[in-house]
C-alpha cells in the first residue's frame, strides 16, 4: 500500500441533469494533508441518488451542475493522510459523509446533523455542489473515516450509513424495549429500522408496505407481522407505542398517525416533498401524539459498526442486488423499482 500512486482519473457515477446519468472518468483530487485516498469497494444507491437522476433534484436541493453521486460507501485506505491522521494504508473503512458547519441559524450544539451549514457527500444542497464518492478512488478527510473491525466484511459494512439513519430514527423515539412498534414503508430505511427495533427489544414489530418484496425483507430482519399499505383498518388497529414513518409520502404519514396509540410517538424519517402536505393534525392533537422529525445521524455510526460486527444487528436480507460499476446504469434502473428490490449495491472493484 505504501507504494500507491494516485491515478489522474477514476471512473465514477455522475448525474448531469434529470434523466442524464453517466459512467465517466473524473479527475481525482490531490489530497490535502488531512485527507486520505480510499479505494471504494461498495456503494449503496440511496433514494436521494435516484431523485438526482430522475428529477434533477432531491427535495430543495436542485442540481445545477454535474455531480458525482454516492454517500453510502465503504472501502480500503490506500494512501494515509500526509499529516499522519486517520487510519493507516490497508485499513478497511466506512464513511460518515457529513461535514457540519454552523451557518447563521441556531441549533443544539450536541446535534450537529442540524447545523444549517452542513454539507453531505453527493449533495446539491449548496453550490458548488459537494461531490459524492461513487468512484473507484475517493479523496476524503480523515475525520469522515471509521476503521472497521476485522470481523465485519465490506459488503455488509456497505449498510453502515443507512443503518445509522435508521438507528438515529429509532433513538428519537426513546426506549422501545417491550413496546409495540409500527414501521410505515419497508424500503431499505424502513427494513433497517425494523432490524434496529428488533435489536432494541421491541416486543411486537409490524411492518407496512404496498409491495410484497419489501414486506418479505422486513419479516427476514425481524418484523413479527406485515400489512399491506392499503389496509387502513388493520393499520389503525395496531395502536403502536412507536411509529417509524419511512415512506416519505403524506399517505404514509396519515397511516402512521392513525396507527399510533393515544399518547404515542411518530418518528418521521421519510422525507416528504417540499411544500404543504395534507396531514391529520387534528387527530394528532386529540390523541396527544408526539410527532418527531429525524434527519440523518450523528455519532450513531460508531454504535452501528459495533452492532454489525458483533452480529446483534442483522441486516443481510436488506441487500437484494449487486452490480459492477460498468453496469451502473442498470443498477439504478433496478433500484428505482421498489416493488422488486431492497438495497442495491454498486461493486467498484475492477472486473477480472
Amino acid at each position: 500500500m505504501s507504494g500507491f500512486q494516485l491515478p489522474q482519473s477514476s471512473p465514477a457515477v455522475v448525474a448531469h441533469a434529470a434523466g442524464d446519468l453517466r459512467i465517466e472518468d473524473i479527475a481525482l483530487v490531490v489530497p490535502a494533508p488531512d485527507q486520505a485516498v480510499v479505494e471504494i469497494a461498495y456503494g449503496g444507491i440511496c433514494g436521494s441518488d435516484l431523485h438526482y437522476w430522475l428529477h434533477g433534484a432531491a427535495g430543495e436541493s436542485i442540481l445545477k451542475a454535474p455531480m458525482v453521486l454516492g454517500h453510502e460507501i465503504v472501502g480500503t485506505v490506500v494512501q494515509q493522510a500526509a499529516d499522519g491522521s486517520g487510519p493507516a494504508a490497508g485499513t478497511p473503512v466506512a464513511v460518515h459523509p457529513a461535514t457540519p458547519a454552523p451557518g447563521a441559524a441556531k441549533y443544539p450544539e450536541d446535534r450537529p446533523n442540524l447545523s444549517p451549514g452542513c454539507t453531505y457527500l453527493g449533495s446539491a444542497a449548496r453550490y458548488p455542489h459537494t461531490d459524492g464518492a461513487f468512484s473507484r478512488y475517493a479523496t476524503l478527510p480523515t475525520r469522515m473515516l471509521r476503521a472497521l473491525p476485522a470481523t465485519l466484511d465490506l459488503r455488509t459494512a456497505a449498510l453502515v450509513e443507512p443503518a445509522s439513519v435508521a438507528w438515529h430514527a429509532v433513538a428519537r423515539a426513546g426506549d422501545v424495549a417491550g413496546k409495540t412498534a409500527l414501521v410505515i414503508g419497508s424500503g431499505p430505511i424502513g427494513a433497517l429500522a425494523v432490524a434496529v427495533l428488533k435489536r432494541a427489544g421491541a416486543a411486537r414489530i409490524v411492518a407496512v408496505d404496498m409491495h410484497d418484496k419489501p414486506l418479505e425483507i422486513a419479516r427476514a430482519v425481524g418484523a413479527d407481522e406485515v400489512l399491506k399499505g392499503d389496509d387502513a383498518e388493520a393499520i389503525a388497529a395496531v395502536e403502536a407505542d412507536v411509529v417509524i414513518e419511512s415512506s416519505g409520502s403524506h399517505f404514509g404519514l396519515a397511516s402512521a398517525i392513525k396507527g399510533a396509540v393515544r399518547g404515542g410517538k411518530v418518528v418521521m424519517v421519510g422525507l416528504l416533498p417540499s411544500g404543504p402536505q395534507p396531514v391529520f393534525i387534528s387527530l394528532a392533537i386529540t390523541r396527544e401524539l408526539e410527532l418527531l422529525g429525524s434527519f440523518r445521524f450523528n455519532n450513531e455510526i460508531d454504535e452501528v459498526i459495533a452492532a454489525l460486527a458483533d452480529g446483534s444487528l442483522y441486516v443481510d436480507p436488506v441487500v437484494t442486488h449487486e452490480f459492477t460499476l460498468d453496469r451502473g446504469l442498470e443498477a439504478f434502473e433496478v433500484a428505482k423499482n421498489s416493488a422488486e428490490s431492497g438495497k442495491v449495491l454498486l461493486n467498484f472493484q475492477p472486473v477480472a
